[in-house]
Parts: structure tokens; C-alpha cells; sequence
């Protein structure tokens, strides 16, 4: 048995309207729940609201247009409802700060519609009615696996053990949610299981859309870039396995001279050099000595441009020689861990701080202008935001 319990992220805003989605949903629970007996298909079944609300129910053979919304609105009983709202709750929340308020009413609607249509398309025949706010909410999930693939759930696991264990957003929506769940496993009678797959096509298909359209600002770590970059290593293999040489950009590859790759006594010193370098800012790193390692960074530059650290390494010594008041040292640590660390979760704080350098310490207004808006198009903290347009406001 597998339960999620939490992601890694949280939202950066108040999400508002996931929690008018959930007050609302509550709310109509209470005043529609009524189960009675009724008879559907021949059948003597326990339907699950009062007799006013009946006919908001889902029903494919007898399908009313208002009931493709309606239905998501209604729930079956305690378990039905408390499930729902905390699966919204769960992926909801990060969804609606990355999507807006209206936008994300609008997505959630839209899910419900779908998956509603989705449901009747395969089961145009029958009477039996359908209800709840399960495939709005895959369609919340599928655009949430778009969104946020790379971040952990913690996932609460019992067999014969209790435990828990982080599962990537991805692999866990992706098999255990759509595939496990509503295709190999589909067991449990009354469950929608037609609707619910309807709504995680709409979820991830809108949300690839929404990315790839930049109507919704892209990152490095979501999934229409993991996609951008699947295609550029498939073309990149295509090329090369067609005998292009990336390295000389010859047409065909051209066989390697051991003597061409033979290292001079000059370049074994500067590399055993490089590697003495590394390994003492390491160890200053380690003794808490960043301003020892920051100068040896410089060393290390001044040897060989090339050599890259570690990326917490590099970011910590970049911060030092700015706090060392060494502006053109720092600007040239900042850069190089943009160039090599440029998916870096908050590399807009870097870029601000790239930009606060140029425009106050070394004045160069148009590096400056470059880092700031940069930054400005992907803060979040209203602060550093605010700081951000007023140096470009200044300059």
C-alpha cells in the first residue's frame, strides 16, 4: 500500500483559489449528501445524494450538457470526499501559485468538463451515475507532473514493514497514480477509472501546451525542458552516428594518432598544479576558511580558466569575494557558475547579484541592465524583486 503524504516545494503565494476549490467542494457536500435507495439499471442501488440534486449527477446515456460540471461537485460519502480534497490539497497548492488564481479556476473547470466527456465516450451506454471531483483532480496531478517532475513526494509505504520513502513526482504520478492505479489495477467497482485516465491526458497534455506556448513561464526542471533536452542528446547521437565529428567538424571521423594525444611535460604540471589547487581549496572549504580558498580559487583561475568546482563550492566562494569587497573577482566567480550551473534553483539570485555588481562596483551599465532584467522576470521574493527594479529604475 502506498499513500503520499507531502511534496518537497511549497508555493510561493497563498494558494487562494485551490482553497475555495476545496471550501467548495466541502460546503456542497454537506448540503447534497443524502443517501437513499433508487433504481438504476433494474437495479436497487444506495444513491449517494438527496433527491433534489439527483439529476446533477454525470449519467452517459442520459447526459445533460450542465452535468459535465456538475457531477465533479458532488461526493459519494466521507471517505470520497476527504480523499479528494487532500489529493487537491497535495498537488493542488503548487499548481495553482504556478498557473494564477483565475487561470487555475479555469485549468480545474476545464479538467472536469474532459474527464466528464472522457467518461461518456467509452461508457455512452450506460445509466449508471457518476460523481465526484476525482478527475478534475487528475487532471490538477497530470499538469503537476508537467510542472514540477523533478521534486520528491514522500510516500508512506506498509507491507509487512511501515516507512516511508521519497519517490520523484514523475515516477510516482507517472506508474503508481496513472498506470498501476487506473490501468493494470482496476478492481474496485464504482470507480471511474475511464474518467479519471481522461483527466490526466487533459492535465498533461494542456500543460505541455501551456509550457511549450509560454503562456506559462518554463524552467530547467520542468517537464516540456526535460523533453527540449531528450531531443537535443537524440539529435546530438543521430549526428554523430552518422560519422560527423563534433570535435573538428569533419564530415567523417578522422582515425586517432596516439602521438597527437601524448601530453607535453608542461600540461602534466599544470594539471598536477590544477589538481593541488583543488584539493587544498577542498580542504580550506572543510576548515570553514572560505577566504583562504577564495584566494586559492584565484590561483586556480589565473592558471587555468577551465577548471570548474563543485557547485556549492564555487557559489560559496563567489559570495566571499563579494563580501571581501573584490568586485571583479566576484563577478568572474558569479559568471562562471551561471555558464556551468545555469539550472540552478535560484539562479536569479545570482544574476541580481551579478547585476548589483556591475551597476554600483564596476560600472558597466549594460551588464548590468542584462543580469537585472533577467532577474526581474523570474524572483519571487517581493524584496529582492522590489531591489531589483529599483537599480534598473536608477540606471
Amino acid at each position: 500500500m502506498l499513500l503520499p503524504l507531502r511534496t518537497n516545494i511549497l508555493p510561493r503565494r497563498t494558494p487562494y483559489a485551490n482553497y475555495l476549490l476545496i471550501i467548495a467542494n466541502v460546503v456542497i457536500f454537506l448540503l447534497t449528501y443524502g443517501p437513499h435507495q433508487g433504481i438504476w439499471e433494474g437495479r436497487v442501488v444506495v444513491v449517494p445524494v438527496n433527491h433534489v440534486v439527483e439529476r446533477f449527477m454525470l449519467i452517459p446515456a442520459e447526459r445533460h450538457w450542465w452535468q459535465f460540471l456538475s457531477y465533479a461537485f458532488l461526493h459519494g460519502g466521507l471517505m470520497h470526499i476527504v480523499g479528494n480534497m487532500f489529493f487537491l490539497y497535495l498537488f493542488g497548492n503548487n499548481v495553482n501559485d504556478k498557473l494564477g488564481h483565475l487561470g487555475y479556476l479555469g485549468f480545474y473547470l476545464a479538467g472536469a468538463v474532459f474527464s466528464g466527456i472522457g467518461h461518456t465516450l467509452v461508457n455512452y451506454t450506460s445509466h449508471v451515475p457518476t460523481l465526484g471531483a476525482s478527475g478534475a483532480i487528475a487532471a490538477v496531478t497530470g499538469a503537476y507532473l508537467v510542472l514540477f517532475p523533478q521534486t520528491l513526494v514522500t510516500v508512506l509505504y506498509w507491507f509487512f514493514i511501515l516507512g516511508t520513502v521519497e519517490v520523484p513526482a514523475l515516477y510516482f504520478i507517472g506508474f503508481k497514480m496513472i498506470v498501476l492505479d487506473n490501468v493494470i489495477i482496476r478492481y474496485t467497482p464504482g470507480v471511474a477509472y475511464d474518467a479519471h485516465l481522461a483527466g490526466y491526458a487533459f492535465g498533461i497534455a494542456a500543460g505541455i501546451v501551456l509550457l511549450a506556448t509560454r503562456v506559462v513561464p518554463s524552467s530547467s526542471f520542468d517537464l516540456w525542458a526535460m523533453i527540449k533536452r531528450w531531443n537535443r542528446r537524440r539529435q546530438y547521437r543521430d549526428v554523430v552516428w552518422g560519422g560527423f565529428d563534433p570535435f573538428t567538424g569533419q564530415a567523417e571521423r578522422k582515425p586517432v594518432d596516439a602521438k597527437e594525444v601524448k601530453k607535453t611535460a608542461a600540461e602534466l604540471e599544470k594539471e598536477s598544479q590544477a589538481k593541488e589547487l583543488r584539493s587544498q581549496i577542498n580542504s580550506r572549504i572543510g576548515e570553514h576558511n572560505l577566504a583562504a580558498a577564495a584566494d586559492l580559487y584565484l590561483e586556480l583561475m589565473q592558471l587555468d580558466r577551465g577548471q570548474v568546482l563543485p557547485r556549492q563550492h564555487l557559489l560559496d566562494i563567489a559570495n566571499q569575494l563579494a563580501s571581501d569587497n573584490r568586485p571583479t573577482q566576484a563577478a568572474l566567480a558569479y559568471e562562471q557558475f551561471l555558464t556551468h550551473y545555469g539550472n540552478y534553483a535560484y539562479a536569479e539570485q545570482v544574476e541580481l547579484m551579478l547585476g548589483i555588481l556591475y551597476s554600483r562596483y564596476l560600472h558597466q551599465p549594460k551588464e548590468a541592465m542584462r543580469y537585472l532584467q533577467a532577474a526581474a522576470d523570474k524572483l519571487s521574493d517581493p524584496n529582492q524583486l522590489k531591489m531589483c527594479r529599483d537599480e534598473l529604475a536608477r540606471l
